[in-house]
Formats: C-alpha cells, structure tokens, sequence
C-alpha cells in the first residue's frame, strides 16, 4: 500500500507546485522502481498467498506505474512521438486523457470489488478514482482548476493507503509498537 501511493505522493505535490518544483520527472523514480518494480513484486507474492483481490490490484497498478514511468522516458520515445520541435502536442495531452480515464474506469472497477473490504481501503480508492478523473479532465481541457483538483485527490488517496498500510503493520501481533489504527470493516462478520 505504501508503492500504490507513494508515486501519486510525488506527482500531486509536484502538480500543486509545492517548493516551486514545475520539472515533473522526479515522478519517474517512484513510478518506475518503487511503484512499479515493487507493486509487481508485491502482487506476485499476493497471488502465491492466495489473495487474489490484492493480487491482480497490486499487479495492475505496478503495470500502470511502468506504464506511465515508460510514456516519459527518452529511450522509449513515446513522449517524444506526440513532440514538435520538443513541444508537447496538444494530440500528447488528449492522450493522456484517454490514458488517465481509462485507469479512472479501472479504479472504479477496483473500487466496487472493495465495497466488502475495509473503510480506509474504499476511501482510498473512490479518492484515486477522483485523482484519475480530475487530471484526465485536466488533459483534456488544460484547466489549472482541475489538476489542482486532482492533485488534492491524490494527495487524500495517499494519506488513505498509508493509513491503509500502516494500519495493517502497527497491529498488536506483527509490532511491539503502541500504535494502533482503527481499521472499519464493512464486510459482516461470519464472511
């Protein structure tokens, strides 16, 4: 749960321009290795235990952070096939927003398989949901309104998969710790 995020961490804060940043490629880093090498790795491992739903999730979106690491980097040529002169295209930005809505729908897909999990995981997601929703709109349209939706979006996804995470890790048999997170599950009981 800390690599679903910790990339949209990044690209929101970048996105919201904190620090003056405006050079979005540091997003790369986590895209490529944490959230895509690991979240592969990590779903592969779910699959072994048997935990399907966590599995095909993780190994969906460790295939969207390769994915979108891929679309920037020079080497593949993607960004630069939707360049002149080494100008993005408004084609590039229309791109994207099919991209971005595409795993808007995939979200909200994984967002209803959820609806028996728990509270902090559902938020998460219909958040992410709204994250991939505002920034395909932003892509679209270029409105500054919508990406600073969106970063909002996935800076409140973030903070759901860390409590997620840390909510799974601070439990009384895996930590000595005396942190312990609350965690609501909306499946009944006997299931």
């Amino acid at each position: 749960m800390l690599a679903f995020r910790s990339g949209v961490l990044c690209e929101s804060l970048l996105i919201l321009h904190v620090g003056d940043v405006y050079t979005p490629n540091l997003v790369l880093v986590f895209a490529t290795f944490y959230g895509g090498i690991s979240q592969t790795l990590v779903g592969m491992w779910e699959m072994f235990l048997g935990n399907t739903f966590t599995a095909t999730l993780f190994l969906t979106y460790g295939g969207f952070y390769l994915s979108y690491g891929a679309i920037y980097l020079p080497q593949i040529g993607i960004a630069a096939a939707y360049s002149v002169d080494g100008v993005l295209t408004d084609e590039f930005h229309h791109a994207m927003g099919i991209y971005l809505g595409v795993w808007c729908l995939i979200t909200f897909l994984f967002t209803l398989g959820a609806l028996r999990t728990t509270i902090p995981t559902i938020f998460t997601l219909v958040v992410a949901v709204g994250n991939f929703g505002s920034l395909s709109v932003n892509a679209f349209t270029g409105s500054s309104q919508f990406a600073t939706i969106g970063g909002v979006f996935g800076l409140l996804a973030s903070f759901g998969s860390f409590y997620c995470a840390m909510s799974s890790l601070w439990t009384q048999q895996t930590t000595l710790s005396y942190i312990r997170l609350p965690v609501l599950s909306i499946a009944p009981s006997n299931v």
